[in-house]
């Protein structure tokens, strides 16, 4: 039993559009290639989806740009005729404002003034004055940026200046005190050693002389000094 022939007309359901056209964009594409192989054709394919995704086979033997200089030639038909008297048109459009533009700055510099009426030169003049106005409020406004982030930056370098001087401050007091400190065990100790008594413990000292040849005969010796 054969298939049966199938309506050619627009699927309406989304999602059995989107199969059908991924099932026969891939046998179209193999036919392609098969083309090219078997018949050593130059063939070039270009699909857009309805979603607007492009896909597209071209030989591997040829570009798609020489595909299309052999169909203008062969059909005599040009491709790019229209795309070009589009792209001149614009380019001397573009052309003609530039030409005024660079008149206009001209005669703001106070060249070519010659041709203008007066009418023209009291416009002209009011908008080189409404120019500087913009120029001057700008000027003023960066003037103030400026002056604003000046202050902030020696703000800051006054509280770091200050923070600097605290710290040196505390630790100048804090070297200070364990001075006096050092210099109140030293007299504790000088005392304690007068008394007698440094904190329980007895001291030896045992006194030389500096000259060990000085010594006398008369029997002196060495020299003992205890304390306890």
């Amino acid at each position: 039993m054969g298939r049966g022939k199938i309506e050619i007309k627009k699927i309406e359901n989304s999602t059995n559009r989107q199969v059908t056209y991924s099932k026969r964009r891939a046998g179209i594409l193999k036919k392609a290639k098969e083309l090219t192989v078997l018949c050593d054709a130059e063939v070039s394919l270009i699909m857009f989806s309805s979603t607007g995704k492009l896909h597209e086979f071209v030989s591997p033997c040829t570009t798609t740009k020489n595909i299309y200089d052999r169909y203008q030639h062969a059909t005599g038909v040009s491709l790019w005729q229209s795309h070009y008297e589009r792209m001149q048109e614009n380019l001397n459009k573009l052309k003609e404002i530039n030409r005024k533009l660079r008149r206009e700055i001209r005669q703001r510099n106070g060249e070519e003034l010659d041709g203008l009426n007066f009418q023209q030169l009291c416009g002209l003049e009011q908008n080189m004055e409404k120019s500087a106005e913009c120029v001057r409020n700008r000027k003023f406004h960066v003037i103030g940026t400026q002056t604003d982030t000046y202050k902030k930056k020696v703000k800051n370098h006054e509280e770091t200046q200050n923070d600097l001087l605290r710290e040196f401050q505390r630790r100048d007091a804090e070297c200070q005190y364990a001075a006096f400190v050092d210099q109140e065990g030293e007299y504790q100790s000088t005392v304690g050693m007068a008394n007698g008594n440094v904190n329980g413990h007895i001291f030896a000292f045992r006194l030389q002389p500096s000259q060990p040849n000085l010594q006398h005969d008369e029997g002196y010796g060495s020299y003992g000094l205890t304390l306890a």
